[in-house]
């Protein structure tokens, strides 16, 4: 029998009630993930476990290839059962690893599996979970777990077709893109970003010689996003960008790259601090929030990112400097009155008091909680970096103000994160509350439903979300 009873992570009486009366019952709000709205779009129904479960999961390759299992069986021509069972023969040296928990809170919520996965159980729940899934759609799952919202993260040159076919179709949940521009600063790598501009181009209708039309091009899609009910904007990068030029020299650096010479790295900096701020005064001026992810040591094994791409498990959490750039890029916009909503995240928790001390220097304009320090991000979204990022916030800022819980995942098998994250949350809490440092007065009770739901909801401003009534005292 598997061990995710009732009160799974719930270790008071407080906490079993901040979790089950307050905050299991809250639907989702999931403002970033990397779903792909094709699936949605197309209602994909998944064949196996394998697909649903193993297509794409870099965390579970990287427990596989810890374990010795041979690529093959990982991300190679292995048939799906194969792989499966692969995956089975790890999940027991997955022990307080994360995944240990994941693997069997998923099975439980949705096939209603409570037996422990193994190699001598993965054919029994192979064959129960194929019967079940064909009932169990990309629609059917979204709609099971009460997702309200959700933003996926999406190039600007998309077409976002899956997302007008979404909207014209519908779905249980309000789906929308977010606006990732990631590639337009990547004038240090001339082939690939001259493609990118070339596509660009195609997406405008506008012909891009020189750094002022690649602005335009950039805003004109920017535009179109909002019109298609993008709210939020998201950036993958190792650290922020403050070395700002002028417009001019910048100029120069878009000629450079666009007539196939790579840029310096001092270049590239300057190049796409001055990216970064247009793309916040656009986001300020459409009133949208601003994502920054932080910190990731991306495409590690050369080797093997040469054979499968990137994304594929061969990322860390990096070291580089954060507070200083960060510093200077929100001053900058702050000085310019075109600092937009914005959340950041790092994934290296030697930055967490950094990061949630940091952003109190620019909350203001009559917003709660204007600038967020984001849940755990990739290595950290599990019960101890979820711990530390919920003390950090509440040690030097207002948890009460906390947008709360994200999938960031590329698997409809990812919902029951957010159960986890409420368990985490409510037993903390709750240890806080029997220990006499919180109050029982109906404080935590309303500051849980607002981490889980309500701040999201008032903070993103989803068209066609209504707004939650607030429970702030």
């Amino acid at each position: 029998m598997s061990f995710i009873t009732d009160n799974f992570l719930l270790t008071t009486e407080t906490a079993k009630r901040l979790y089950h009366q307050h905050a299991a019952s809250q639907p989702i709000l999931d403002y970033h993930n990397h779903l792909p709205p094709k699936d949605i779009a197309e209602d994909r129904r998944f064949r196996n476990l394998f697909e649903v479960w193993l297509e794409g999961d870099h965390y579970k390759w990287r427990a596989m290839r810890a374990n010795g299992v041979d690529e093959r069986y990982i991300t190679g021509d292995a048939e799906p059962f194969e792989k499966f069972k692969a995956w089975a023969a790890t999940v027991p040296h997955t022990l307080r690893n994360p995944l240990y928990h994941w693997t069997h809170l998923e099975l439980a919520r949705y096939f209603d599996i409570q037996e422990l996965l193994d190699e001598s159980s993965a054919r029994r729940i192979w064959d129960s979970t194929s019967e079940k899934l064909q009932t169990l759609s990309a629609k059917a799952i979204i709609k099971k777990f009460d997702v309200r919202a959700l933003c996926t993260t999406d190039d600007p040159t998309d077409d976002l077709r899956y997302h007008k076919q979404i909207a014209e179709e519908g779905c249980h949940a309000k789906v929308y893109p977010a606006f990732r521009p990631d590639k337009a600063m990547n004038v240090h790598m001339p082939d690939t970003w001259n493609a990118w501009v070339s596509r660009l181009e195609a997406a405008s209708g506008r012909s891009v010689g020189n750094y002022g039309e690649f602005l335009e091009a950039i805003k004109s899609r920017h535009d179109f996003f909002h019109a298609m009910g993008a709210r939020l904007s998201d950036h993958g990068i190792n650290h922020c960008y403050a070395d700002f030029c002028s417009e001019t020299v910048a100029g120069r650096i878009f000629a450079k790259a666009r007539s196939g010479k790579p840029a310096t790295p001092k270049e590239q900096e300057q190049f796409a601090a001055n990216l970064m701020l247009f793309f916040g005064q656009l986001d300020a001026a459409k009133g949208w929030t601003k994502q920054l992810h932080l910190g990731a040591l991306r495409n590690n094994s050369s080797r093997m990112v040469a054979i499968l791409g990137p994304d594929t498990g061969y990322d860390s959490m990096g070291t580089w400097n954060q507070a200083e750039p960060l510093s200077g890029y929100l001053d900058r916009l702050d000085k310019e009155n075109a600092l937009p909503q914005t959340i950041v995240y790092n994934v290296n928790p030697v930055d967490n008091y950094t990061f949630a001390t940091l952003i109190g220097n620019f909350q203001g304009g009559g917003i709660q909680g204007k600038i967020q320090f984001g849940s755990g991000w990739w290595f950290l979204d599990q019960k101890e970096g979820m711990e530390w990022q919920i003390n950090a916030l509440s040690n030097v800022g207002l948890l009460s103000r906390f947008v709360g819980m994200l999938t960031d995942s590329r698997s409809f098998m990812s919902y029951p994160r957010h159960e986890y994250f409420r368990r985490v949350l409510c037993n903390l809490v709750g240890k806080d509350m029997e220990a006499g440092e919180i109050p029982d007065n109906g404080l935590a009770e309303r500051m849980v439903i607002d981490i889980c739901f309500g701040n999201a909801q008032r903070y993103f401003r989803l068209p066609g979300v209504d707004a939650a009534k607030s429970t702030a005292a």
